[in-house]
């Protein structure tokens, strides 16, 4: 029998976008199946954006951009970084590339060889250790804990460690629990590093524009400590509600820059465009952006409102995105329970243990939704839950 890459051939499917092929599927037998198990805005995207692309097209802009991506793109983006994230840094320290997953992908496999440890802090983003796992490394996870609200100590970071250690992984705001790291998470993590100056960072901060209250998704490439060896994730998907689009860019201010750069090369060539054009664009809806980021807040207060008196469940506080993580007081382990839930209460959730949690029963729902949605998906639970 033909054997196909063993590494690859055994990493599980991505368990979110699994789940939400399937509930498509459920959905057109049954209509009334609720799908919140995609991290997509329910938002269009802005029309000056689409405007400008489809302006892109009819000038001819189809052929091939430099791979490293749309010059002015990149001054835009090393400009927004300093403003809006305090990272200093250039236009030549940026690649534009097809979505923030290929980025993460870039960096991971551009910075483990065999055999090496990256440190990934669950409940974290379904991808992150399987990439590794494809890079050929290993990913060792540190459990944060529900019960202190995900806070980051350094002594768990210290027990993961190992001379085998290169990369560190973070996400802040948090897919899939919304928290935000506070400057008591980012001093823990900071001293650490120090610590430990051969560790790399790679800081995912896709959903940076998309916080609550007080709270701000602060980076750590900011930090003049630390801005050699962090290297950052960003993209248009969540913030310009363009996660059809794959457009997403990194930044990476040390020598894995180049690298990543050949291993773009040989793989993508660029990312087109006319896409590129309408990036450009996006990069000044400033306005668009803090409509969606009121609405998730607005719907946020009202799963806060709807589901805070549930019996047997208790949700997280989202600080940052646009998650509903939810604990569930119930013996079945989260897969179990989500598949029970999707298939008695008509609820598409991702269960938490494919965020690695391992501190009892969880499920992810996107709130990019409807109020009415929503609502439905609280009543439903409601019942659901006082019959157990």
């Amino acid at each position: 029998m033909y054997q196909f890459n063993r590494i690859i051939s055994e990493i599980e499917p991505s368990r979110s976008v699994t789940l939400m092929a399937k509930a498509k599927e459920m959905q057109k037998e049954d209509p009334s199946v609720i799908n919140l198990s995609g991290g997509e805005p329910d938002f269009a995207t802005p029309e000056r954006i689409c405007r400008e692309v489809t302006k892109a097209l009819k000038e001819g802009d189809t052929h091939y951009s430099d791979f490293r991506g749309n010059a002015d793109l990149r001054a835009r983006i090393a400009d927004k970084l300093l403003a809006d994230n305090g990272i200093v840094c250039t236009a030549d320290d940026i690649l534009i590339t097809p979505g923030g997953k290929y980025a993460v992908y870039l960096t991971v496999r551009a910075l483990i060889n065999p055999g090496d440890e990256a440190i990934w802090l669950t409940p974290g983003w379904v991808s992150y250790p399987s990439i590794v796992q494809a890079s050929g490394g290993m990913p060792v996870a540190v459990h944060l804990d529900h019960e202190e609200e995900y806070r980051v100590h350094r002594e768990q970071l210290e027990a993961a460690v190992s001379d085998r250690t290169k990369l560190l992984i973070l996400n802040s705001p948090n897919n899939p629990t919304g928290k935000v790291f506070s400057k008591e998470d980012l001093k823990e993590i900071k001293d650490f590093l120090m610590a430990h100056p051969d560790v790399y960072v790679l800081s995912d901060e896709i959903y940076e524009s998309i916080v609550y209250e007080s709270y701000t998704a602060e980076s750590l490439a900011a930090d003049p400590a630390l801005s050699e060896r962090v290297i950052v994730i960003n993209g248009f998907s969540k913030s310009s509600a363009m996660t059809g689009w794959r457009i997403g860019y990194l930044m990476c201010k040390n020598q894995a820059m180049p690298v990543i750069q050949k291993l773009f090369q040989h793989t993508l060539s660029c990312v087109s465009g006319f896409l590129q054009r309408g990036a450009l664009v996006a990069l000044d809806c400033k306005e668009e952006t803090q409509k969606m980021r009121e609405a998730y807040s607005r719907r946020r207060e009202l799963l806060l409102k709807e589901l805070g008196d549930v019996p047997g469940m208790k949700l997280f506080t989202p600080e940052g995105a646009f998650y509903a993580w939810i604990r569930f007081d119930v013996k079945e382990d989260s897969a179990a329970f989500a598949e029970r839930l999707l298939d008695e209460a008509k609820i598409a959730g991702v269960p938490g243990d494919a965020y690695g949690e391992e501190g009892g029963t969880f499920v992810r729902f996107s709130f990019a939704a409807s109020d009415e949605v929503l609502l439905e998906m609280a009543k439903r639970l409601r019942c659901f839950m006082e019959a157990q």
